[in-house]
Parts: C-alpha cells; sequence; structure tokens
C-alpha cells in the first residue's frame, strides 16, 4: 500500500515566525501562501500555519516515565535523518518537552523520540525506528 500525504492546519501566532521555525529552522519548503496562511511540505506531507493565534491545549499523558504533550503532531523520520533533526534542534538551542532519546527500551515498540514546541506552542514529536515495521508492534 502507498500511504498517501496528510493535510493539517494549525494555529500560529506570527508568519514570520513559523516561516522562520519551519521554513529556516525545520527545513521545511514553502509552497502557496497568503497574508492569513502558509503551507510547507512536512517531509511530504502537507501542513498549513494559519495566522489565529497560539495553540490551545496544554494537557499531557504520561507515556514511558514522560509527560507526552496532547494534542501533538509529527512525522516518522528515517533514523539518520532524525539524528540529523535532532542535532540541529540541539545546536540551535531549542527547548524540549522531551529531549531527544530511546523509548521503550528492548520492546519491540522501540523508538527515537523528541517532543518539543512551536513558537505558537505547537507540540511536535519526531520519531524514528530502527526498523519501521515496528511502527505498530505491540
Amino acid at each position: 500500500m502507498s500511504l498517501r500525504p496528510f493535510h493539517l492546519a494549525f494555529p500560529v501566532r506570527d508568519l514570520a515566525e513559523a516561516r522562520a521555525f519551519y521554513g529556516g529552522l525545520m527545513g521545511c519548503a514553502e509552497g502557496r501562501s497568503s497574508e492569513e496562511w502558509i503551507d510547507f511540505d512536512f517531509y511530504g506531507h502537507q501542513i498549513v500555519a494559519h495566522l489565529g493565534g497560539e495553540a490551545g491545549d496544554r494537557a499531557s499523558n504520561p507515556v514511558d516515565g514522560h509527560d507526552v504533550p496532547v494534542p501533538h503532531f509529527g512525522v516518522v523520520l528515517a533514523m539518520e535523518d532524525w539524528q540529523a533533526l535532532a542535532d540541529r534542534l540541539v545546536a540551535a538551542g531549542v527547548e524540549f518537552a522531551i529531549e531527544p532519546t530511546i523509548r521503550f527500551k528492548g520492546q519491540p515498540s522501540e523508538q527515537a523520540t523528541m517532543f518539543f514546541r512551536d513558537p505558537s506552542g505547537n507540540a511536535l514529536e519526531m520519531k524514528a525506528f530502527a526498523d519501521d515495521a515496528m511502527l505498530f508492534a505491540t
């Protein structure tokens, strides 16, 4: 089965800030835009930053000893791409909700993960598996 790209629209407080974060720091190519929104190529998926304020909910759930921000979005990267992004974010001084780490060590669902927020407070999780076949392992 070939996966189709997903589409996600989310609020941001400032488009220039979103452009610097998603386009500059995250390396997402910019697509169409207006004075109210910007499309980004989020690793082959379409995300749209809409001018509309800060993210609202700051809830979290405990997962493997960490407080995972809910809601959040992200993508599963190849391990080398995940590590390159983690290195870039650390070098840029990004504040992490959960530092780059390996979660569920020794279990079938073992994964590299990191959580951080964009300047508008939207929570992102970027993750990677040594074996992508383990994505839905129980």
